[in-house]
């Protein structure tokens, strides 16, 4: 797309503006990041317990991957609510409390003595995590315009790229302090990951300004700029009907694409470790390594690649050709010898962080206001669904085949059909080009970034 036809929301900014923003992103986004990766380790590092968990106390694969979906079902029916609480209570208290109880429950995981125990800590988990990502979300559109917006969030799933790569490593020494003071490699596994969050929880409610207004390195002047930059391209206003944020049809389709999405997101988070196991006789670290070098290709595309497509105008290619690689480097250990496996879903991981980034940025480009806190806690609490589902079937068809790779075709085909469902998902501006002029009034968002 040429210059002379973006919309205004995506035309660069003076060279002045440009730098106050990126002065925000310094200040914002290592905090937010950081704070993400503690909160991925958490929710995630029962895939390196995984074998652990079925030897001492029990837990079968279906145990397993049931256990591992619980946790988004209860985290999905709770994201909406906290998303309009922390829109009233503000997000520097709320996102601090989310912090906080995650941990204490993340460590609490150390109390696991079999099924029964590991599902009620998982939905306690999905209770205290939900809406960390919305919530973020939501504040980012406080501070950022929606060119800025697809950056932010790339930068943010850095911190779940980042936690996969340390996380393997990490999790792998952890587990080599198996009877160390009387307990168990896993249990120490729980107790040394989540207690970072607690500790961090202190930094957020001292550090984390609830927006520009509140934000102590803005003149005044610069929070007018702050303001007047993430309200560009929105002179119509956004829609701030809390209803239409629910049953927009975009909305919907996001909602599909992002379930579908999820379900190769958990399904490769929980199970590749287990697959790279069953390569061949590796040790608890060089597993957590090999299972690291995907999520650094994710963390490098995430920190690139949403903020490219947004600027050079091909987000759609991005989204689109994103699920359809994806869906192919996933069925790559079905036929490949492992080292070239390995590369082909490096490949394909590039993408999977992109892809959710320029998911979230079709709420944004209609909605503001409550509709908009609304809107994201809605399109993240049914699209994570799929954060249940992948496991689960992934889990079942471990259980009834023997071998946690199977299930890649599954994975495979939820990643294909996303890619067709997104070829349906509209901006307003193409709507508008599309001659919908209804849509336009209806909508009240005048311009956004193209697909």
């Amino acid at each position: 797309m040429s210059n002379t036809s973006e919309p205004d929301s995506l035309r660069a900014p003076a060279p002045d503006v440009q730098r106050l923003i990126d002065r925000n992103f310094m200040r914002l986004m290592p905090l937010l990041v950081f704070g993400y990766i503690l909160n991925f380790l958490d929710r995630t590092n029962i895939a390196l317990a995984k074998a652990a968990l079925q030897h001492d106390v029990g837990i079968t694969p279906f145990d397993y991957g049931l256990g591992a979906g619980l946790f988004f079902l209860v985290y999905a029916a709770c994201e909406v609510p906290s998303n309009l609480i922390l829109r009233k209570v503000g997000a520097r208290r709320w996102i601090a409390r989310i912090m906080a109880t995650w941990g204490l429950v993340s460590m609490a995981m150390c109390l696991v003595r079999g099924p029964s125990s590991f599902y009620a800590l998982r939905v306690l988990l999905g209770i205290a995590e939900a809406g960390l990502f919305p919530g973020v979300l939501y504040y980012l559109t406080t501070w950022f315009g929606p060119r800025e917006q697809a950056r932010a969030t790339g930068y943010f799933l850095m911190g779940v790229s980042m936690a996969n790569v340390i996380g393997g490593p990490l999790g792998g020494a952890l587990l080599g302090l198996n009877g160390t003071a009387g307990l168990a490699g896993w249990q120490w596994l729980f107790l040394l990951e989540g207690a970072p969050a607690v500790l961090f929880a202190v930094v957020v409610l001292a550090v984390l300004p609830d927006g520009p207004a509140k934000a102590k390195w803005l003149s005044e002047g610069e929070k007018a700029v702050v303001l007047a930059e993430q309200r560009r391209g929105r002179e119509g206003g956004g829609d701030t009907h809390l209803s239409k944020a629910f049953f927009h049809p975009q909305v919907l389709l996001s909602i599909l694409v992002y379930f579908l999405h999820q379900i190769a997101f958990y399904g490769v988070t929980f199970f590749l470790p287990a697959i790279i196991r069953s390569w061949g006789k590796l040790s608890e670290l060089q597993i957590g390594l090999l299972t690291g070098l995907p999520w650094l290709c994710a963390f490098i595309g995430a920190g690139t690649l949403p903020w490219l497509a947004m600027k050079g105008g091909w987000s759609r290619l991005l989204m689109t050709g994103g699920c359809f690689l994806l869906a192919g480097c996933l069925l790559a250990p079905l036929a490949l010898p492992p080292p070239a496996a390995l590369a082909v879903v490096c490949l394909g991981m590039a993408v999977i962080s992109p892809v959710q980034a320029v998911i979230f940025t079709y709420p944004p480009a209609r909605f503001e206001g409550a509709a908009l806190a609304a809107g994201l806690g809605f399109l993240n609490a049914l699209g994570v669904t799929g954060g249940f589902v992948g496991p689960y079937v992934m889990g079942a068809i471990e259980q009834g085949t023997g071998r946690a790779s199977n299930g890649l075709i599954f994975m495979s085909i939820s990643m294909a059909l996303g890619g067709i469902v997104s070829l349906l998902l509209r901006y307003p501006h193409q709507d508008l080009g599309r001659g919908a002029e209804v849509t336009r009034r209806a909508d009240g968002a005048s311009a956004t970034p193209p697909g």
